[in-house]
């Protein structure tokens, strides 16, 4: 888990920092309208909406952006795009696994979009299968360690979560990622909050089960093509299963 913990914590940076803030506003926007698409325009009895509001309100997304996206999913206004969800899966540089997850409303634009940042940065696109066993899908909260309530520690979190069925707790640095069965994410994070502990999001991921080593120039390559991906407006997430030391995540944190 080391090397994925390690570069959530960067992308956690790098996210709150990002100079593309649209980009990032308008995934976490296309997220609650597919949210209330599929289940329905209350937060109450949709936790996906739930959780990607919540998501969007810590990221800044002004309200009204927020309430519109979700009228739009549930069809309560019009304008609403028919997102789909297709999987891309390739290797990029030193045989490291990349997922790649779009939602997009063109699905050839976005085999496009894909296809040109393998080829363009070193990598290469795979036969659907070829990669994704590579990876487990899971439930991941992210808390952070100071948050309106005080700070927690590890222990406060693990006593919070156990008996909602999380299954490891890891240290991020400035906060903590809790692990559990996808399943299990609506139970862990409600427990947390019933704990009054703060979460920055709740969501399901794709953790890789093994982890290739790379150096710091590997990192580089694999750190430019997952960039290369994520210019991509149809590009929600990108999942990838190096493991890179402290050292050399410092080190490209500094570029």
């Amino acid at each position: 888990m080391s090397g994925h913990s390690k570069w959530a914590t960067t992308k956690h940076k790098k996210a709150a920092i990002d100079a593309k803030r649209g980009k990032l506003f308008a995934r976490l926007i296309k997220n609650i309208e597919v949210a209330a698409r599929t289940g329905g325009g209350d937060p109450a009895g949709n936790p996906t909406l739930y959780d990607a509001i919540q998501k969007a309100k810590k990221s800044s997304v002004p309200a009204d952006n927020i309430d519109r996206a979700v009228k739009r999913g549930s069809g309560a206004e019009a304008g609403g795009a028919d997102y789909q969800t297709i999987m891309y899966e390739g290797y990029a540089p030193g045989g490291v696994a990349v997922l790649v997850e779009c939602l997009s409303d063109n699905r050839n634009r976005a085999a496009s979009d894909v296809r040109v940042a393998f080829t363009r940065n070193g990598g290469s696109l795979a036969d659907p299968g070829s990669v994704s066993y590579l990876f487990n899908r899971k439930g991941v909260v992210i808390v952070p360690k100071s948050g309106e309530n005080g700070s927690v520690d590890e222990e406060t979190v693990l006593d919070a979560v156990l008996d909602a069925g999380a299954e490891e707790v890891n240290d991020l640095g400035e906060s903590f990622e809790v692990v559990s069965e996808a399943g299990d994410l609506v139970a862990v994070r409600t427990a947390l909050q019933q704990a009054g502990i703060d979460y920055d999001s709740a969501e399901a991921q794709f953790l890789p089960s093994m982890e290739v080593e790379v150096d710091l120039e590997g990192a580089r390559k694999v750190m430019r093509l997952i960039d290369a991906l994520e210019d991509s407006d149809d590009v929600q997430n990108v999942y990838a299963n190096f493991d890179a030391s402290d050292e050399i995540l410092a080190a490209l944190d500094e570029e």
